[in-house]
């Protein structure tokens, strides 16, 4: 499958308890962190709840 990286882009301060949450799911701790992942329909739809606090490319 393919990969896609992950960065985190904004700070968390402010935001929903669950979007705090899926942010930590997806492994990633404070901003400017980047992660790799397999592009499968569980990740796209975490990426898809906080999608304007993350920045998404392919690996």
């Amino acid at each position: 499958m393919a990969q896609i990286k992950i960065t985190l882009t904004r700070s968390l301060i402010g935001y929903a308890q669950d979007q705090r949450a899926t942010v930590r799911a997806l492994g990633l701790g404070t901003i400017n962190t980047s992660i790799v992942k397999e592009d499968t329909p569980v990740i796209r739809g975490m990426i898809h709840k906080v999608e304007h606090l993350v920045k998404v490319e392919k690996a």
